[in-house]
């Protein structure tokens, strides 16, 4: 009798434990297909918005090659993915891309078009609400929250070298590793330390700040020739260069 309520303790065990499988199982593959769906919506309204816009002014022109680019290394990263977390990167891309493309919308003049959910990348970086312009090393930077000839680079908002870069429109891409590289460390410290000085009181800004958790009190977080280590182009789990497709480690 012991021997029977054993083999039957051992058989219900055993099916228990081949249902958690199955259904572990059909969790992860339910993850896979809802992420893989996901990335997928975005990318697709990305390629229908990156075709039916047009313009020639140079504000437009950059944005929609900005879009362009995320659209590229957006096809690539779910031709590459296998695993949710590589789904939500290409997601991530797509919906940077169509921050470009609002841009885009607005420096055409017409309606930018419903919000997109928040970047990932973007978290406490604020927006520009004020218009700027710093000298540095003899050159004159400009930023705003408006397109114009003299502010033709949109960036949707993200970090360089681990210090928030707020939405707005720039004289120069300075966050693209190729022109960081050539301002060098220094240059391009003491452009973002002069241009993004807390000094201008923006609002836009000063709320992005204050949603990531730094003190503008005294400029501490852009002035004093603070060292601008760690993070990267995006910060955190988004850091580093869509452009290549690579998913690294994951």
């Amino acid at each position: 009798m012991e021997f029977l309520l054993l083999l039957v303790l051992v058989a219900l065990l055993g099916g228990a434990a081949l249902w958690w499988r199955r259904e572990s199982s059909a969790r992860k593959e339910r993850a896979l297909a809802d992420a893989r769906a996901e990335a997928q919506r975005w990318y697709e309204r990305l390629g229908g918005q990156v075709m039916n816009l047009h313009g020639d002014e140079p504000a437009v022109r950059q944005a929609l090659l900005d879009a362009g680019e995320r659209y590229n290394a957006a096809g690539s990263q779910l031709e590459q993915a296998r695993s949710p977390k590589q789904y939500e990167l290409a997601r991530e891309t797509a919906l940077e891309g169509l921050a470009y493309v609002r841009a885009a919308r607005v420096a055409l003049g017409l309606d930018p078009g419903p919000e997109l959910p928040p970047l990932a990348a973007a978290r406490g970086a604020g927006q520009l609400t004020k218009e700027r312009e710093v000298a540095v090393q003899g050159q004159t930077f400009r930023a705003g929250p408006n397109p114009g000839p003299q502010t033709p680079h949109y960036y949707p908002g993200g970090y360089y070298q681990g210090r928030p870069v707020p939405a707005g429109w720039y004289s120069q891409p300075l966050w693209k590793p190729a022109l960081a590289g050539a301002a060098g460390a220094i240059g391009g410290m003491l452009i973002f330390s002069a241009l993004l000085s807390p000094s201008f009181g923006d609002p836009g800004y000063d709320a992005g700040m204050d949603d990531a958790g730094m003190d503008d009190a005294g400029g501490e977080d852009f002035g004093g020739g603070e060292d601008f280590g760690g993070g990267g182009d995006f910060g955190g789990d988004f850091g580093g260069d869509f452009g290549g497709g690579d998913f690294g480690d994951f």
